[in-house]
């Protein structure tokens, strides 16, 4: 009686040189080794691990977030930028712009100038003459979103950076990126517009305006997640003293961003669940027209 021939062994879908005996969990085709990748039970090919990304729901924060926020990425190229931003400074108008010799808050170099917060043209003397820097009253609007990203000298922007880094990332995590990103900027436009209307005629620079309204935000949902809040609380009272003591300081600025933290805060967070990307976008949408809307106010009626 003749033998059977052997049966030949399976090759890998992927790779035909390669025998395997394991199977794909979910097509059964043959996969290598190379080709594996764990699933919940056994192992699954590339196509079928692909195909599951884009068919399952990919996990979300409390408030609709990605978790992609939890590296913390947005807080991070926020740093950047501001350090960038002192760089530039420094090269372009020297080393004043880092270290004042005037104090923390009364130097104010060309670089403040060029990019803080001012109503009203300025003429910069320099030794070439007079450099005419454009104020809000006159279309430089940019103002109000460079401003947040330069600082009086590197304590200033030390100590922002420092208090950016210990609350960021923990409301990055909790908002996801895009959430955090535009709480940041709603907050330091909304800080500077109230600068701006308060006191037209000062320039204004500094984070500050952006990093009290994370403050403001990180009260508020602490409070909505059930969190402790006497923390952050007692750091918020300590500003508001620094803010309202030293002088030089632009209490405004603080105040403004304050506030529109809490606000973006409360949007992000209290959205009802089954519409709350819509809401959220909604409510975002309907601050940033306000504060558009109270700048054009401000600037007409002064120029009218």
């Amino acid at each position: 009686m003749s033998e059977s021939p052997p049966t030949a062994a399976p090759v890998c879908y992927r790779h035909p040189s390669r025998e395997t005996w394991v199977r794909c969990t979910r097509c059964e085709r043959p996969i290598c080794p190379d080709c594996m990748r764990d699933a919940s039970v056994g192992h699954q090919c590339p196509e079928c691990v692909a195909e599951g990304s884009r068919t399952q729901r990919s996990a979300r924060t409390a408030f609709g977030g990605s978790v992609a926020g939890r590296s913390g990425t947005v807080t991070k190229t926020l740093i950047a930028l501001n350090v960038i931003a002192a760089v530039i400074g420094v090269a372009l108008y020297g080393i004043d712009t880092l270290i004042p010799r005037g104090g923390l808050f009364t130097n104010v170099t060309q670089f403040q100038w060029f990019g803080g917060v001012l109503g009203p043209s300025v003429a910069y003397p320099t030794e070439q003459g007079q450099v005419i820097y454009t104020g809000i009253y006159d279309g430089g609007v940019y103002r109000l979103i460079t401003a947040m990203f330069i600082h009086y000298g590197i304590i200033h922007l030390l100590f922002n950076m420092w208090a950016l880094w210990a609350v960021g990332r923990a409301l990055e995590a909790t908002l996801g990126r895009f959430r955090y990103a535009a709480l940041y900027l709603l907050a330091g436009i909304g800080g500077n517009v109230a600068a701006f209307i308060i006191s037209p005629n000062s320039p204004t620079a500094g984070a500050s305006t952006a990093i009290f309204g994370l403050f403001a935000a990180f009260f508020v949902i602490s409070r909505k997640l059930g969190g402790d809040t006497r923390q952050i609380l007692i750091v918020l009272v300590l500003n508001l003293v620094i803010t309202f003591t030293l002088p030089g300081i632009s209490w405004a600025g603080h105040v403004g961003g304050l506030v529109t933290g809490a606000l973006v805060g409360a949007i992000l967070a209290y959205a009802p669940r089954d519409r709350r990307t819509l809401v959220q976008a909604i409510g975002l949408g309907v601050v940033l027209v306000a504060l558009i809307g109270l700048t054009l106010a401000k600037v007409v009626s002064v120029t009218a």
